[in-house]
């Protein structure tokens, strides 16, 4: 089987962006072997144990960039544990953030333990011993990692080391967005060419930068370019979540992220679309998906667009058609 990594690292392949491996593709006799060779060369060496080595299952699918990766491990509970003579052996020089998406984690880094549940992130290094205990609840145990290379991440005189296995903010800011960019990365990159892929990179690595800097209190120390990134998610965010306001529009984004409305078009210059482009393009995204929604026959298209913050139903049929190419009606009519 080749090399994750070196598979990862090409924007597109025959099967797309998003490369997929599991033990069922290896004979069972061999599956925890395979198992912990691949965790060698693709995460770090570690010695592995686990009481499910005879029947040990596992899978790993995982995004390429140019210079991270993020990838969604699911295997049976084990304990890793990196030791000094591991490190000498190999040493990356990697941070790894890990979101916790199904059973429990304890981790043991820098003079820090952590127990980390379903929803919990935390950060951890190559470059210090490290243990490990991914515990059994039932099931198999669910993770992502983004993989951030120590000279990529913008933080100065290494604060993230003073950050090693502690349980991150996942409530607010960054850590609100970052959990589910991690979750939906492999779908959103099935669908995305180069171009785009390398900007979803960036983007985990401005998030995880941000929120990082925001749990050391630091946000001034980033690049200028990563706090534009992550306020530009965060407003990414805060469009969809209002979508049915009819009151969203720039200046209501601007007072909520306590901008000017003048900063906020600035901040979209760089961007395909303008803020109002933006919010009417997935307004009109929103009410095509429920015209042809079956179970929402029943709503009329007025009603549909007032759903979705549209306030003149003339208003949004023109728009529609000009988006579409036809009227909302003949959308509906499809369904019959």
């Amino acid at each position: 089987m080749s090399s994750l990594r070196e598979m990862t690292r090409q924007d597109a392949t025959a099967a797309g962006p998003v490369v997929a491996v599991d033990t069922d593709d290896i004979v069972a006799p061999d599956r925890f072997g395979w198992w912990n060779d691949m965790v060698g060369h693709e995460v770090m060496p570690v010695a592995i144990q686990s009481p499910h080595a005879n029947r040990f299952r596992g899978q790993v699918e995982a995004v390429g960039f140019p210079r991270s990766q993020v990838a969604a491990f699911d295997f049976s509970p084990l304990t890793a544990r990196r030791s000094p003579v591991h490190i000498r052996r190999r040493d990356p020089e990697d941070y790894f953030l890990v979101l916790v998406r199904q059973s429990a984690i304890r981790l043991e880094q820098a003079r820090n333990v952590v127990c980390l549940s379903s929803g919990d992130m935390a950060l951890f290094s190559s470059s210090q011993p490290l243990t490990c205990d991914f515990l059994d609840r039932g099931g198999l145990v669910c993770l992502t990692l983004l993989r951030i290379p120590r000279a990529l991440l913008p933080l100065a005189d290494h604060r993230a080391d003073q950050m090693l296995a502690e349980r991150l903010p996942n409530k607010s800011g960054s850590g609100v967005l970052l959990g589910p960019y991690l979750t939906s990365l492999p779908a959103a990159a099935r669908g995305s060419g180069p171009v785009e892929l390398a900007r979803l990179g960036a983007i985990g690595v401005d998030l995880a930068g941000s929120l990082l800097a925001a749990r050391y209190r630091d946000q001034d120390s980033l690049p200028a370019e990563t706090r534009r990134t992550a306020l530009l998610v965060r407003i990414s965010a805060f469009i969809d979540h209002q979508l049915a306001d009819p009151a969203l529009d720039p200046a209501a984004i601007a007072a909520h992220h306590h901008i000017s409305v003048r900063t906020l078009h600035q901040l979209f210059q760089g961007e395909p679309e303008s803020v109002a482009a933006t919010i009417r393009r997935r307004r009109l995204e929103r009410c095509r998906a429920d015209l042809t929604e079956p179970h929402l026959r029943h709503r009329t298209i007025g009603d549909t667009a007032l759903r979705w913050g549209f306030r003149h139903p003339a208003d949004f049929s023109r728009a529609f058609r000009r988006a579409y190419g036809v009227s909302p009606g003949e959308v509906r009519a499809a369904l019959r």
